[in-house]
C-alpha cells in the first residue's frame, strides 16, 4: 500500500478500499479525497453512498476491483469526477454530462433562483423563456421542472452539446415543454421572433489569457468554447447584451451568469445599448458578482 498501488491482497473490503483510496487521493492533492474515493466506489458498487457504511465488510471483485482502479487512474490524471460518473446534480435534478458540455456548477443556480423569482407562480398566460448556450441543458430543464407552465426554447451552436440537452429534457421528464435549436447565440432565433419574456444565458466570460490559469480539470477536460470569452471575456456577453432587446418584450428580463469582477463591464455595456431600465446584479454565497439582471424598457 505504500506504494500507492492497489495491490492484491487476499481479501479488500469497502472499508479497506475507501481508506487507502482517500490516503492516495490526498497524497496527489486530489480535492475531497474521501467524498471523491467514495463517489467513485458506490458507482462501481451501483449503490448510494449511505449503502457503503452499511457494507464496509463487503469484500470486492476482482471485477469490481479492476473498474475501480481504472476510475483512480482516470481522477489521479485530474479528469472531473462528473466526467467519470457520467453524470451531476444541479437543483436536485440528475443531469448527464460528457465531455462536450460544462459540468453544472452550484454558482449556476443562482441564474435559476433569479429566474424563477421573475416567473409567477400562478397560472395564467404562458411565458416565453429563451436560454442562450444550454450546454447540458441544466438552467432550462430546472425552469421547466419548476415552472412547468410556460413555453422553454434553447439554443447551442454545438450539435454534440445539444443532444445531451435533448437527453436531460427527457431524464427529467420536461421534453415537450422545450423546443431545441442549433446556432450562435440569437443568430439561431428568425428575425421574425419577438417577445420574450426572458432570456437566460451562461456564456463563456473567461478571459483568454487567464484559462491557463484554471485548474487542470477546466483547462484540459471542459470544452473551452463553453469557457472562453475572448481577449477581455466580454465578447458574448457583449453580443448578447447587444442583440437581446431585439427579441425580449417590453418588460421582459435578460438573466446572465458572469464573472465575479465583471460588474462594471456588464453595468457600462448595458447603459451604453439604453435599452434597459431596472439593472440588478446578484451574488453568490461567496459574496461575488455572479449573476446580472436587467430588465427591457
Amino acid at each position: 500500500m505504500r506504494n500507492h498501488k492497489l495491490q492484491k491482497q487476499q481479501v479488500w473490503t469497502v472499508l479497506d478500499v475507501l481508506q487507502w483510496t482517500a490516503g492516495y487521493f490526498h497524497s496527489r492533492h486530489i480535492d475531497s479525497p474521501r467524498l471523491t474515493a467514495e463517489l467513485l466506489l458506490a458507482e462501481v458498487l451501483r449503490v448510494e453512498r449511505i449503502d457503503l457504511y452499511i457494507r464496509h465488510d463487503q469484500p470486492l471483485s476482482e471485477t469490481e476491483l479492476a473498474s475501480y482502479r481504472q476510475m483512480i487512474r482516470r481522477r489521479v490524471l485530474r479528469e472531473p469526477v462528473a466526467y467519470i460518473l457520467k453524470t451531476w446534480e444541479f437543483w436536485g435534478l440528475p443531469f448527464t454530462v460528457t465531455p462536450d458540455v460544462l459540468i453544472p456548477r452550484p454558482e449556476t443556480e443562482h441564474l435559476v433562483e433569479a429566474a424563477l423569482a421573475r416567473l409567477p407562480l400562478e397560472n395564467g398566460e404562458a411565458k416565453r423563456i429563451m436560454d442562450l448556450g444550454t450546454g447540458s441543458g441544466a438552467v432550462v430543464v430546472s425552469l421547466a421542472a419548476e415552472r412547468p407552465g410556460n413555453l422553454y426554447f434553447t439554443v447551442d451552436r454545438s450539435y454534440p452539446a445539444l443532444q445531451v440537452a435533448k437527453k436531460n429534457a427527457a431524464r427529467n421528464r420536461v421534453s415537450e415543454q422545450i423546443c431545441f435549436f442549433a446556432g450562435n447565440w440569437l443568430e439561431a432565433v428568425d428575425s421574425a421572433a419577438r417577445g420574450f419574456d426572458m432570456i437566460v444565458s451562461n456564456p463563456p466570460y473567461v478571459p483568454s489569457d487567464q484559462f491557463s490559469e484554471l485548474e487542470p480539470e477546466i483547462s484540459e477536460y471542459e470544452p473551452r468554447v463553453a469557457l472562453d470569452g475572448s481577449k477581455d471575456g466580454l465578447e458574448a456577453i457583449r453580443c448578447i447584451v447587444d442583440k437581446a432587446p431585439r427579441y425580449l418584450a417590453d418588460g421582459g428580463f435578460l438573466i446572465m451568469e458572469m464573472g465575479c469582477d465583471q460588474k462594471a463591464a456588464v453595468a457600462e455595456l448595458s447603459r451604453n445599448r439604453n435599452a434597459y431600465g431596472n439593472m440588478e446584479f446578484i451574488r453568490d454565497y461567496g459574496g461575488h458578482d455572479r449573476a446580472a439582471v436587467l430588465q427591457k424598457i
